[in-house]
């Protein structure tokens, strides 16, 4: 299959489609070009896959799965081999699952001792959540299964982190707050949908 190809025949609508979804873990179908609809499920230190009949959250409703280290824990052993091999684990959990994309790793930077998420970040040090994230990536790639960046940009605070606005100038979103997101999208074709759309 040509994925190029096949994305550049879609429309706009049908591209903000497939990162929107048809329900809270499952991208719309393109029947046009004849494009099944695909699982994605959270899961940076283990795959939260909900049970068929739950509801977003369904925390007493996932299916059982490996709980792995958090993020900031396995970011301290700066070993990359290993977060090769955690992302394997995960990649293998999800092709059981029939999971196609796991929303992971996230690459935020910590910027707040007060962020609620902090310990799914690797790192307040860009170069550190790169290095990881782009390990962890080629772990979960590996068996084919996609990965999508999380949570994208600035996003520090989870009271109402949906509307929040982060003042930061431009050299230090480049050099701090970007880099590990723009070295995981280029250096081993994560997906964000962010920078998708854009």
């Amino acid at each position: 299959m040509d994925i190029k190809k096949l994305v550049g025949e879609m429309t706009l609508e049908e591209k903000a489609g497939l990162c929107s979804g048809a329900d809270f873990w499952h991208t719309k179908t393109v029947n046009r070009l004849n494009v099944p609809a695909s699982m994605v499920s959270d899961g940076p230190h283990g795959l939260r896959k909900q049970d068929e009949k739950s509801d977003h959250l369904g925390v007493n409703d996932s299916i059982k799965a490996v709980c792995f280290p958090t993020a900031c824990a396995t970011a301290s052993s700066f070993d990359r081999e290993l977060l090769t091999s955690l992302g394997e684990a995960l990649g293998d959990e999800c092709q059981a699952e029939n999971v196609s994309v796991i929303l992971g790793p996230a690459v935020n930077i910590k910027r707040s001792p007060l962020c609620g998420r902090n310990f799914e970040y690797f790192s307040e040090d860009p170069y550190l959540a790169a290095e990881m994230a782009g390990s962890h990536i080629k772990g979960v790639q590996s068996k084919e299964v996609g990965t999508s960046l999380k949570h994208f940009l600035a996003n520090n605070q989870e009271h109402r982190r949906m509307t929040s606005d982060s003042v930061v100038d431009e050299r230090t979103l480049r050099e701090i707050y970007l880099a590990a997101f723009e070295g995981a999208v280029k250096n081993w074709k994560a997906l964000d949908c962010d920078v998708f759309l854009q």
